[in-house]
């Protein structure tokens, strides 16, 4: 499929919390990445996640879909030139690649992720 979900990312006030809801809910393993206030959540199959602090104390916490996209770049000026909002614009994470957050038109929120070719 093009353009598949490939991570779900959980923003939320209290990290500690979530991580153990979910951990127990489902069994899911949580690692914490080096350096960085992020969690990955390790589902084993299918696609996996993260859980990171909500980062604006307007917005309720919630669960961000991510779609894979070849240029995040020229995805993310595709997507405000349908008339979607920028809330976040191409951000890289270091060694993994780079991603955008939009709200499209009818209020709903999704990210783009790009990921790092490597040699």
């Amino acid at each position: 499929m093009a353009n598949p979900f490939v991570h779900i990312e959980l923003r939320t006030r209290d990290v500690a919390k979530s991580k153990k809801f979910y951990a127990g809910m489902f069994n899911w393993k949580m690692k914490e990445l080096p350096g960085m206030d992020y969690t990955v959540i390790e589902v084993g199959e299918g696609t996996g996640g993260g859980i990171m602090k909500n980062p604006t104390s307007r917005d309720p916490d919630n669960w961000l879909p991510y779609i894979l996209v070849d240029d995040v770049a020229a995805s993310t000026k595709k997507a405000a030139s349908l008339g979607g909002t920028i809330v976040e614009d191409v951000t890289e994470v270091p060694d993994m690649g780079w991603f955008s957050v939009i709200i499209d038109p009818t209020g709903s929120a999704f990210g783009l992720w790009q990921t790092k070719m490597t040699k």
